[in-house]
């Protein structure tokens, strides 16, 4: 839902494009909690206010609504898609499943295929750009002692380069 907002979308070849569908899985421990004799009580106000429970006993009717609200996230997602993306068939993409680079290219879900590389190195040409680095300034304490190791290992590693021993 994130990239159909943008002007131009490009995958790369292995990208994995598409999923347009909702999915809800919802386990249910009801019956093995009776067999441990262990009591639920799920208390709401409101009618649907919970469809179906984790915990407690499910009812037709409660999937019923569960799966009507499900169709609804549905319908307002594939709304949302194709507001976005005019050009798109939106039934034949909105099944769900999931398409490669090229699959998503042909299918309208993306306009260009390219890798993240290709595309950074095109957005620098005639550009100047800037390498920035965020260096966390050391305490007092730690550049000290880090000089004064810096410099042991240096002595340590000429010595043993000239395969002289420690004076230790």
């Amino acid at each position: 839902m994130m990239a159909c907002v943008a002007e131009k979308i490009i995958a790369a070849p292995f990208a994995i494009v598409g999923s347009i569908g909702v999915v809800a899985q919802i386990p249910n421990f009801n019956r093995f909690l009776k067999s441990k004799d262990i009591d639920i009580e799920l208390h709401t106000a409101g009618q649907y206010k919970r469809t179906l429970t984790l915990l407690g006993e499910n009812t037709e009717e409660g999937r019923q609504k569960f799966r009507e609200d499900l169709n609804e996230t549905h319908h307002l997602f594939k709304e949302f898609v194709q507001r976005m993306r005019p050009a798109l068939d939106i039934e034949q993409v909105a099944t769900g499943e999931h398409w490669y680079g090229q699959q998503a290219l042909e299918k309208g879900l993306v306009d260009e295929i390219n890798t993240s590389d290709e595309v950074i190195l095109g957005l620098m040409e005639g550009r100047e750009v800037l390498n920035v680095r965020y260096m966390q300034r050391k305490k007092l304490i730690d550049r000290v002692t880090g000089s004064a190791a810096e410099s042991a290992d240096r002595l340590l590693l000429r010595w043993w380069q000239r395969g002289q021993k420690p004076l230790m």
